[in-house]
């Protein structure tokens, strides 16, 4: 187990706390179940610099890196959609981007094709925690506008996976 791993198995055991700390019924301000959230997001930030810096990139962080990452925004987001503060539809367009997405990258992976992460969509993952962030503390005008831009870019960077996997296959539309 190197530090990246260490760091992404935080990540997914800080997920339970951030929901049991987003619903306990003594606490009277959001701040809490916001910092744990931010918290297990700066995660995923220090395990891939880490990694690519110490040259510790493995399968099994390949694997689970973008599951814990997955992992801990529908968490939030379902969350918000059952507390009323994100509708559903917008819940929606984002988790099911995010399907087909990973879908999309283990077709690939098994056709020996790599898809590189796009800078649309780690801008939208950049927006997600933004917006999730402000939601879990309330924020709701705001975190909404932020969470109308992730959702946004994660379709235009959706759209540009599938661009780059017909690329890559080689393809070829025809008329």
């Amino acid at each position: 187990m190197n530090l990246p791993n260490l760091l992404t198995s935080i990540r997914i055991g800080l997920i339970p706390v951030f929901v049991a700390f987003f619903y306990w019924p003594y606490l009277m301000i959001p701040i809490l179940p916001a910092f744990v959230f931010l918290a297990a997001s700066l995660t995923d930030l220090l395990d891939g610099y880490v990694a690519r810096r110490r040259s510790q990139i493995t399968k099994l962080g390949i694997i689970m890196d973008p599951i814990a990452d997955k992992l801990l925004v529908l968490s939030a987001l379902i969350l918000l959609v059952a507390s009323g503060r994100v509708a559903a539809w917008m819940a929606i367009v984002i988790i099911g981007r995010e399907f087909a997405v990973t879908g999309l990258r283990a077709v690939a992976a098994s056709e020996g094709v790599i898809i590189q992460a796009e800078r649309g969509g780690k801008w939208k993952v950049g927006l997600q925690v933004v917006a999730i962030f402000l939601l879990i503390l309330r924020q709701d005008a705001l975190g909404n506008l932020f969470l109308w831009g992730a959702m946004i870019l994660a379709i235009v960077s959706a759209y540009q996976y599938f661009i780059q996997y017909g690329r890559s296959t080689g393809f070829q539309k025809t008329d």
